[in-house]
């Protein structure tokens, strides 16, 4: 299993800078959420065993958060430290096909779409986490609608 941080990286290191891409924390914990919801949809287990909570932005894991906090809202840079050999193919695609679907949307736009979602609308007036078994039971009804994740 993966950290979130291994994820994470994993992201930062897709971004093409001179398309203009760039990922901030709002928007890398966004792609961590619809990671780890497909994730457990497709594989019954977790990407990552950090837990990720509902904040008023969106989904969150907090750590991850506290470690980019000091770019802002700006761009985080790409990892220099990232070792691609931890990926194995079926994680790679499905961290591949999530960028490629959701990347796409701005920080904002993200933000907005996961907080119309049920695990974050039940953790929000509830614990705070969002639960496994929230993002599995949700992110399966959300298979039939994406193509390929």
């Amino acid at each position: 299993m993966l950290s979130c941080d291994d994820a994470a990286k994993y992201f930062l290191a897709q971004v093409s800078e001179d398309a203009g891409d760039l990922i901030s924390n709002l928007k890398l914990q966004k792609l961590l959420y619809y990671a780890q919801g497909f994730h457990l949809a497709l594989y019954d287990e977790p990407l990552f065993p950090e837990a990720i909570e509902a904040w008023t932005h969106g989904p969150v894991v907090p750590d991850l958060y506290r470690h980019y906090k000091k770019y802002g809202a700006g761009a985080i840079p790409c990892p220099e430290d990232i070792d691609f050999s931890i990926y194995d193919e079926k994680t790679k695609s499905l961290l591949d096909e999530v960028y490629s679907v959701f990347g796409q949307f701005a920080a904002w736009k993200l933000r907005n779409m996961t907080q119309e979602e049920y695990p974050w609308k039940l953790a929000s007036q509830n614990s705070g986490t969002i639960t496994h078994q929230s993002l599995q039971e949700y992110f399966k009804t959300q298979l039939n609608c994406e193509e390929a994740v």
